[in-house]
């Protein structure tokens, strides 16, 4: 095959991954890869289905990218991802322009539904169960650079949070047999990659479920032993299964960032309960104190949603006194999305939508202040920088610290008269600070 194939990702980063496993699919069976979507005789659009924003976000992007079979070259139009699991009856409906559905359990199918399409003009829906097993075809074709890739570790969610739908569309559970991550890291490794990045709903809970017990320990030490890997940054990690063991071995491993992202979601212990978080405010300053204890310049990163039905004055207030006494280094505030299906949708006191609004402006106007402070802190300290970018005309590069991951949290604008490589180590002094972001410049040669 010779057709020229697009391939837009909404949503997550774990969805991003699994855009990269059907381009390599795509790839092998001798598509030809475009970024231009005028061009492109097969579109495929991968769906997020998480919060009434991001559904509405993903039927624009298939309407708008539909448009491309009578004004562009567009022969197929393929939707996958989770709303195709969730809505493909609804959507193969009322959107005539898609030829084919596949959940998300099924985009490893991606060539032979778009050849069955290409070939007889079949319309196809194929979605399966969201806990059938999925094992990655690989090698992928990575999306971000190549010095930094997404690792995900397991696939679905046991938590059952009563806010989230994430179970339904991605199943339950399945974490990934260890030698096939860290393959899949080698090769990674051998191919560019400095970074990497543990992903899962949970990675936490990896393990539990085909091994009999916790084993992101185990994991993430044998990933430390990959020669060329520099980093390796643990992200959604909860706060009821951090043990002191993955703690010890933070503080000791000097490939693991100093970083890790705990989504809280709320402080208030009522709260808590009626999302169904397994955890209570104490056991979370408990896990804070912790960390901070043992890795004391560790960045905390966590999430947090505001306007949860029956969420009372009092206990916004309570969330807020909580983010201004912890001092996130970096936070993020959703406000509820009331999702049909999910236990949270049924329950009273549903909030306005100005009132969730209002309070994830305060907290967010709050952490504006905390972040600027914090930054104002590291003026003078030297950072190793991961160059990603440079300034046009300038001699000012784009960098990350250790403490910031990609496309979510802050960057260190780099001042050198030196050439510096893109996905190159630098060491940096900071000169000054911004709200969110850094700027230094070049102490020395590059870091090795």
């Amino acid at each position: 095959m010779n057709e020229k194939v697009y391939l837009e990702t909404l949503g997550c980063s774990k969805n991003q991954v699994d855009s990269e496993i059907m381009l390599g699919i795509l790839s092998k069976h001798e598509f030809v890869l475009t970024h231009d979507q005028l061009e492109a005789e097969v579109i495929i659009v991968n769906t997020c289905g998480f919060i009434e924003s991001a559904k509405q976000e993903s039927v624009n992007a298939i309407l708008e990218l539909g448009n491309l079979k009578k004004e562009a070259n567009c022969k197929v139009l393929i939707v996958t991802g989770c709303l195709a699991q969730r809505y493909s009856d609804e959507l193969s409906k009322e959107i005539p322009e898609a030829d084919a559905f596949l959940g998300t359990t099924n985009f490893g199918e991606v060539a032979k539904i778009v050849n069955r399409v290409l070939g007889n003009g079949e319309r196809v829906v194929s979605t399966e169960s969201a806990d059938k097993a999925v094992e990655y075809d690989l090698p992928r074709i990575l999306t971000t650079p190549s010095y930094s890739a997404y690792l995900k570790i397991a696939e679905g969610c046991d938590n059952l949070c009563t806010y989230c739908i994430i179970p339904k569309l991605r199943g339950k559970y399945r974490s990934r047999p260890i030698d096939r991550i860290v393959d899949e890291a080698k090769e990674l490794a051998k191919n560019g990659t400095k970074e990497l990045i543990i992903i899962a709903q949970d990675i936490t809970r990896y393990g539990l479920d085909i091994y009999g017990n916790y084993q992101l320990v185990k994991l993430l030490e044998e990933l430390s032993k990959i020669e060329d890997i520099r980093w390796i940054r643990l992200q959604y990690s909860y706060p009821d299964i951090i043990s002191d063991e993955l703690i010890e071995l933070m503080a000791l491993n000097d490939k693991i960032c100093n970083y890790i992202d705990i989504p809280i979601q709320h402080c208030n212990n009522e709260v808590l309960k009626r999302m169904n978080r397994r955890t209570t405010k104490e056991h979370i300053l408990d896990v804070i104190n912790k960390l901070r204890s043992k890795i004391p310049n560790i960045a905390l990163r966590t999430s947090l949603i505001v306007g949860f039905p029956g969420e009372t004055e009092q206990q916004f207030s309570e969330l807020y006194d909580f983010v201004k006494t912890i001092e996130f280094d970096r936070l993020g505030v959703f406000t509820y999305s009331k999702e049909e299906n999910t236990p949270a949708a049924k329950l009273n006191n549903q909030i306005e939508e100005d009132i969730k609004a209002n309070r994830r402006d305060e907290i967010m106007m709050l952490q504006k202040d905390l972040s600027f402070k914090k930054n104002l802190d590291k003026i003078g300290n030297i950072y190793d920088i991961l160059i990603e970018e440079k300034v046009e005309d300038e001699d000012v590069y784009i960098g990350r610290t250790e403490f910031d991951a990609p496309e979510v949290d802050g960057v260190v604008y780099v001042s050198s008269s030196k050439k510096i490589g893109v996905g190159e180590f630098i060491k940096a002094r900071i000169v000054d600070a911004l709200e969110y972001d850094l700027i230094g410049e070049i102490v020395n040669e590059l870091s090795e």
